[in-house]
């Protein structure tokens, strides 16, 4: 007896991937980005901490083009880089 295998019943839904996982730049989107961090690195000897800038600007590009998931900067350990809010930067050019 033979088992027929109904391969067009299943619809396939793609989901997000896993924190973690994301899909490749297939089209180069961030790689501009890419390339200044990997860059800063070389001039740096690879030391990663001087190069913090780059590292957030690619992660917002691929944030900004859903290569992987929307996260708050503070919890991708960025949160001295952050803007300082509105409220303060109206405050500094008064007397």
């Amino acid at each position: 007896m033979s088992t027929a295998m109904n391969f067009g019943s299943k619809s396939f839904k793609p989901r997000p991937p896993d924190k973690g996982s994301f899909p490749l730049d297939h089209f180069g989107e961030c790689k501009a980005f890419k390339e200044k961090f990997m860059k800063c690195l070389r001039d740096n000897n690879f030391d990663n901490s001087q190069c913090r800038l780059q590292s957030k600007d690619y992660l917002e590009c691929r944030m900004d083009r859903q290569l992987m998931a929307k996260e708050p900067l503070e919890k991708l350990g960025f949160k001295d880089l952050m803007d300082a809010p509105p409220s303060q930067a109206g405050t500094e050019n008064k007397p």
